[in-house]
């Protein structure tokens, strides 16, 4: 089903890639400000490319990658290859090892209705636009979206794992995650590759603005090429493919931060919620995840001075008017933006992926320490979602609201970057692949 090939990567020079820890960044969405400005420091740092500091980012980008072609900051790969990449990590308050194995690949930029590419959850416009203009300044993939497939016989593994007995980087990045890039050329394991993606739907698993900005692009320059034949740079987009089925996937949960909400009133709050939700104190609010950790349909509020944990009733479940299957309808996510942000804040769920009062946080600390300050008005605290739960989703056709899943740890971006620009492309003649 997915069509994919290997292409020849821009990287940093053989001088500069001595650096490569010093050049790489975290994505565009997830970098910091107080990153940024750190970064903005290394003049070649990959961060000049993905979030320019210019107010004209598209055009600065644009500008700033011809003058690194020129002067060969960057050069491109001489044939073209599968990179493999691999991610160890632990997880905080555990000891257990992870390595993540992956390849990263152009993919074809399917449109969504014909389930190739499977979403499962929203973007916000915005972040589309911005992603968009950046790839119509530069025809460049900056950094790898993240792609699920499922093969449970690991068929390509045992190629992953060869190639990374001669790995071309290795580093410990921003996460603490030690990341170990390789190439494979050989074009019999890379028709296997090939062959093994032909059969399967991809579940789009992190980059969903950056994939809508790809399939955008894709959709604006076929309608300019009256000769389009899809074979075009545009038509592609590079991404890092995971299988399913291994057990290095995590998923960390993302929390929602509420602020701005005018008449905002903790008692009022705590009265609508008595008619869906059973409500109990917890007398310490930084241990509000043990408390709700593996209950289905729990959730921590945590407010100045209280926190509480909150489950919905069984019953309550049929309350919800939103028109969705019940692998959608039943996940927490759903109950939490219906039940908690909808039915008790106020904010309508068609209002929810633009509305400036829901912010999005990872660490419960930063949640906890923001609604102490008063930077925030109150944190629902919310549980990790399942592979599972994601597969359901996506094989429904359904999505689920904005920031539903944290797979951990993120890609970074430095390691290499894709062309689409079609004298750079050059994609792989039928009779070799």
């Amino acid at each position: 089903m997915a069509e994919i090939q290997p292409f020849r990567a821009w990287r940093y020079s053989s001088e500069l890639s001595t650096e490569i820890e010093n050049l790489t960044s975290p994505l565009f969405d997830v970098v910091s400000e107080k990153q940024r400005k750190k970064l903005y420091n290394t003049l070649y740092n990959s961060v000049h490319l993905s979030v320019p500091s210019e107010n004209d980012q598209a055009y600065s980008a644009a500008k700033r990658l011809s003058e690194w072609k020129d002067n060969k900051v960057i050069e491109q790969d001489p044939v073209p290859g599968i990179y493999v990449y691999y991610q160890h990590f632990s997880l905080p308050g555990s000891q257990k090892k992870y390595c993540r194995k992956g390849f990263i690949c152009n993919i074809k930029a399917y449109d969504w209705d014909e389930n190739v590419i499977l979403r499962h959850e929203n973007t916000i416009p915005k972040a589309v636009n911005d992603r968009i203009d950046l790839l119509k300044a530069t025809e460049l993939n900056v950094s790898p979206t993240h792609g699920l497939y499922t093969d449970s016989t690991f068929a390509l593994e045992k190629y992953m794992d060869e190639s990374m007995k001669s790995p071309l980087y290795e580093t410990e990045d921003y996460q603490g995650v030690r990341d170990v890039l390789s190439v494979i050329h050989d074009k019999e394991v890379i028709k296997r590759f090939m062959h093994v993606l032909k059969e399967k739907p991809v579940i789009l698993a992190d980059g969903h603005h950056r994939y809508e900005g790809s399939l955008q692009y894709r959709k604006d320059k076929m309608k300019e090429n009256p000769q389009h034949t899809g074979d075009e740079g545009y038509n592609f987009h590079m991404m890092f493919l995971t299988n399913t089925e291994s057990d290095d996937l995590r998923i960390l949960p993302t929390h929602r931060v509420i602020s701005g909400l005018p008449n905002f009133d903790e008692a009022v709050i705590l009265s609508k919620l008595e008619e869906d939700f059973t409500i109990k104190p917890v007398e310490e609010a930084h241990t509000i995840h043990e408390v709700i950790l593996g209950k289905p349909w729990a959730f921590g509020l945590i407010f100045k001075d209280n926190a509480y944990k909150v489950r919905l009733k069984p019953e309550a479940l049929d309350k919800n008017p939103w028109d969705f299957p019940d692998e959608v309808k039943k996940l927490d996510l759903t109950i939490m933006h219906y039940f908690i942000i909808d039915k008790v804040l106020g904010i309508e769920g068609k209002d929810q992926r633009s509305s400036e009062n829901i912010n999005f946080e990872r660490s419960i600390g930063d949640c906890l320490t923001q609604v102490i300050t008063g930077k925030a008005q109150m944190a629902i605290i919310t549980n990790e979602i399942s592979m599972d739960d994601v597969k359901k989703v996506c094989y429904s056709g359904k999505t689920m609201p904005q920031k539903s899943t944290y797979f951990y740890p993120k890609v970074i971006c430095g390691f290499l970057f894709s062309s689409i620009k079609n004298e750079e492309f050059r994609p792989i003649p039928d009779p070799c692949f």
